[in-house]
């Protein structure tokens, strides 16, 4: 019997490593082709066509959602979503998805995942990678406006007044071009699957940064790049080296 050929994505060390034991633990027949954990790595592998039987995806990886791969590449392999809690990743793939794991994974939960899988004819395959590509796009509709609380009122927010997006202790704030700031009660992650690709980039884990912000970039220790902005921010905006040359490409977009 031919072993099942599984991709691991997932940015979380001790996560995929927990994740690699349980499945090698319950299924002999389980080899584990690639542990990958972020986005601009899991395109470039997918583009390399690997066969695969099956794919365990995190939907938050370091350096965005894990929904932009499907923007680059078509992924015809059945994927099952791991998430920490997440109210409408839960939600929307109760009904899309084969099976979505709960963080901190189980063997309960991967044997159940995994039957499911087995499960499944041809023709389910097929439906179900159109149904991920469907919950994929309408999870980045872009977002024009945000309601933020200022003082005692509720005002919309213009995204386009928005410079950048920071995280400070799990809170995060928005500042805008004029000097103001408020804080927004979403994520990084859940913004950025809101806001427009070509409007907005998410740096690294502390940062979404507005194009119309950006003064220049400095070359950075370890093949890292720093964006400077029009306005002061605060704390250095640094480029993963694993993210520079789609910085770069997302510039020259302008």
């Amino acid at each position: 019997m031919e072993p099942i050929k599984v991709a691991i994505i997932e940015d979380e060390t001790a996560a995929a490593q927990n994740l690699s034991a349980i499945l090698r633990k319950i299924y002999a027949d389980i080899e584990i082709v690639a542990m990958i954990d972020t986005v601009v790595d899991s395109i470039e592998f997918f583009r390399s066509a690997p066969q695969l039987d099956l794919v365990f995806m995190d939907i938050h990886l370091a350096d965005g959602a894990s929904f932009r791969i499907f923007d680059s590449v078509d992924i015809s392999t059945p994927i099952i979503f791991t998430t920490a809690y997440d109210q409408y990743a839960i939600e929307a793939f109760k009904v899309n998805s084969i099976d979505y794991l709960l963080k901190p994974i189980n063997e309960e939960s991967v044997h159940r995942a995994i039957d499911k899988w087995h499960r499944l004819t041809s023709t389910d395959h097929a439906e179900y990678a159109s149904r991920i590509k469907s919950v994929a796009q309408s999870s980045r509709s872009e977002q024009q406006v945000f309601l933020v609380h200022f003082r005692d009122k509720i005002i919309p927010l213009q995204v386009q007044d928005i410079a950048f997006f920071h995280t400070f202790e799990e809170r995060v704030t928005a500042y805008c071009f004029d000097g103001s700031k408020y804080i927004v009660e979403q994520t990084l992650e859940a913004l950025q699957n809101k806001l427009s690709p070509q409007n907005f980039f998410r740096a690294n884990r502390q940062f979404i940064i507005s194009r119309k912000s950006v003064k220049d970039i400095s070359v950075w220790f370890g093949s890292r790049l720093t964006a400077n902005l029009t306005l002061e921010t605060p704390e250095k905006i640094v480029i993963p080296k694993a993210r520079v040359h789609e910085f770069k490409d997302w510039l020259l977009e302008a």
